[in-house]
């Protein structure tokens, strides 16, 4: 007789899910540790960064899942109503319901007994999976998730895997990937041009990419300066620029550009340790670093006065950082030949071009990427 993980396996990989990114919870960490066995697993640092993996994976045109607690959700909503939703971008929820059944921790009670009402006033539906005889709710609704596009959440009572082997052998942890020490952490480099002109410079090595553009003027500049059908342009959910392009360099060969900024990166700096662990040969993260919040007008970030985004970077764990500002090292570091993901901390100067609004609407952006990374 199956267990209710080998029925919640099996119905994932009969629906061909390619990558699962997790969070741990102690109620279904038997269930956890297989998945990590049988599926292309991603560990994160938060969960909404897994909304933005998850989001690059469907562009990819994969099938992407995640396992959180109903804690996290908190933690996602923006993302998953202003990416996932917003985009029609598939991705199946399996949420450790806590705060309903023998919960030993007061604080998972306000969180877990709302959640229901909190998923239904979002609009994002669900369904309740409380014994193990209910998974087949997961079985008839998981096929539509990515037939028509949309997200689901699941609510997996702890009473379904109550009784499950309890004293799990977790792997040991594997050892971590250090960023190398050397003197560009502290080279001092003074800001030579605003953020349009950078992306000008830059504008030639960027054909036929997958590029992902942090949202508001920047993606409006990069429009009018090399429009291309490869470009993801985002309207909305800070802090994705980098866990997009993330998820789509794990789901593609292709080579992926992302531009960030620095606001948007200290937004969600784990993502950052994320990439460090896959270390894609594919990614390169051109961190625009204008010590500014640009598109809502020109209030300082903390890059100004006490974070080094090249520091931050290498001590995250990524190898190759390269600290850029004058035409020549701009164009230096996107032609360096790297063995792994590259992290270019371009300084600039704040201001913003007078960029028109993107004429294309978000779903067709959509379709182009799509298209191009199909071809």
């Amino acid at each position: 007789m199956y267990s209710p993980e080998d029925r919640l396996i099996k119905i994932l990989k009969a629906n061909n899910v390619d990558f699962v990114a997790s969070l741990p919870c102690d109620r279904i960490k038997f269930l956890l540790e297989r998945v990590k066995k049988e599926f292309n697993h991603i560990p994160l640092t938060r969960e909404e960064e897994g909304v933005g993996i998850s989001a690059g994976i469907a562009l990819a045109g994969k099938r992407p899942a995640m396992f959180v607690q109903s804690s996290g959700i908190g933690n996602m909503i923006n993302a998953l109503l202003s990416l996932t939703g917003f985009y029609e971008l598939p991705l199946a929820l399996f949420v450790s319901h806590r705060g309903i059944y023998k919960e030993g921790i007061a604080a998972q009670l306000p969180m877990g007994q709302r959640l229901p009402g909190i998923l239904k006033g979002a609009g994002i539906s669900y369904s309740t999976i409380s014994t193990a005889e209910d998974i087949v709710v997961i079985e008839k609704k998981l096929p539509a998730v990515y037939k028509k596009n949309k997200m689901h959440a699941f609510l997996l009572s702890p009473a379904v895997f109550e009784g499950i082997c309890d004293t799990v052998m977790l792997a040991p942890p594997a050892c971590p990937v250090r960023g190398k020490s050397g003197e560009e952490d502290t080279v001092k480099l003074t800001p030579e041009f605003t953020r349009y002109e950078m992306l000008k410079t830059i504008s030639s090595q960027l054909h036929c990419r997958v590029v992902v553009c942090n949202l508001g003027v920047p993606s409006k500049e990069l429009y009018a300066i090399k429009h291309q059908p490869s470009n993801f342009y985002m309207l909305g959910s800070m802090g994705m620029a980098a866990p997009i392009g993330l998820g789509l360099s794990l789901a593609t060969d292709k080579e992926v550009f992302v531009i960030d900024g620095d606001g948007s990166i200290l937004m969600n700096p784990g993502t950052l340790a994320t990439a460090a662990h896959f270390n894609r040969p594919n990614l390169t993260i051109f961190a625009v670093d204008n010590s500014s919040y640009g598109s809502t007008g020109e209030q300082p970030t903390l890059t100004g006065s006490c974070v080094d985004l090249a520091m931050l970077a290498r001590g995250f764990g990524i190898g190759s950082v390269i600290k850029a500002a004058s035409k020549r090292q701009l164009t230096g570091a996107l032609k360096k030949q790297v063995s792994g993901l590259k992290f270019i901390h371009a300084l600039a100067l704040a201001g913003n071009a007078k960029a028109p609004n993107i004429p294309i609407q978000h779903l067709e952006v959509k379709r182009q990427v799509m298209e191009f990374i199909k071809s």
